[in-house]
């Protein structure tokens, strides 16, 4: 295929029309085919051949299917997590909930951590990470998504820390198998109307159960939010994740049930975050 850098720069051309990051996606994409971190290819570049399924990977890639998912990992907080296709990718946007949980908490840390949907992890074992005192429980519907999130914990050093339980919360009194007393409840329920156009890259490769929530969008909200009442500590609060136009709806909820509600903007400035409390 000629020159490292010189298949780069086709590659990163290839993938101008499918990605807002071509050169750093074919940057990734060779590291991988490599076995090499990122920065170890940047610095080897100009002395390497480019590997013979490096095109195949960029195939891939230009048929939409996420880099994470090609390469098998995504980066959030810091950490390495494994992903596949039966989770949803951590996004940059949810480490906003991490951020405020250490900033709200600094001076009294969280001993029970609950995490509402777990997927690969991403929340509780990064709040983990935070608080090296916590113990957490992470929750799915999905089994194969708890296997992830249980290889994650390992391979994070946080399983004698983390439990995860295969749990519905769409399922009358779903909550009452849980115990109570939690200090921090953090969420990314589904909150995508069945209504929305995805891109290609959401649609088709991430798992539509973690995605789509009725046709508002609010479905997983109005089973959720009820039960914290006997799932928080009593100085507790919850950390849920939302549209950029949602904060209304879901407020309401939340005061109907009586918690007070702040919002907290995401670098983009779009409504992002709930934080619940008595």
């Amino acid at each position: 295929m000629g020159d490292a850098a010189g298949a780069l720069r086709e590659a990163a051309q290839k993938l101008t029309e499918i990605s807002d990051s071509p050169r750093l996606d074919a940057e990734l994409l060779m590291a991988h085919a490599f076995k090499i971190e990122r920065a170890e290819l940047l610095l080897k570049l100009p002395e390497l051949n480019a590997p013979a399924k490096f095109s195949a990977l960029v195939e891939r890639r230009r048929n939409s299917e996420p880099i994470a998912h090609i390469i098998g990992k995504k980066e959030f907080w810091g950490l390495d997590f494994q992903v596949t296709s039966d989770v949803l990718i951590p996004r940059p946007d949810s480490e906003l909930l991490i951020e405020e949980a250490v900033r709200r908490l600094a001076s009294r840390h969280p001993q029970r951590i609950l995490d509402l949907g777990t997927g690969s992890g991403a929340l509780v074992l990064a709040a983990l990470s935070e608080f090296p005192e916590a113990s957490g429980l992470g929750i799915d519907a999905s089994a194969a998504a708890l296997q992830i999130a249980h290889n994650n914990a390992d391979a994070l050093g946080l399983g004698d820390r983390a439990r995860f339980l295969l749990l519905d919360w769409t399922l009358p009194d779903w909550a009452e198998s849980l115990e109570s007393g939690f200090d921090l409840i953090l969420a990314n329920p589904p909150y995508v109307s069945t209504r929305a156009l995805l891109s290609k890259d959401v649609a088709a490769f991430e798992p539509h159960q973690a995605l789509f929530a009725g046709e508002d969008g609010l479905d997983d909200y109005r089973m959720i939010i009820p039960a914290l009442e006997n799932l928080l500590s009593s100085t507790g609060m919850a950390m849920l994740e939302i549209g950029f136009d949602q904060a209304n709806p879901v407020s309401e909820i939340a005061v109907k049930n009586g918690y007070n509600v702040e919002l907290k903007q995401d670098l983009g400035g779009n409504d992002r975050l709930l934080t619940l409390h008595r």
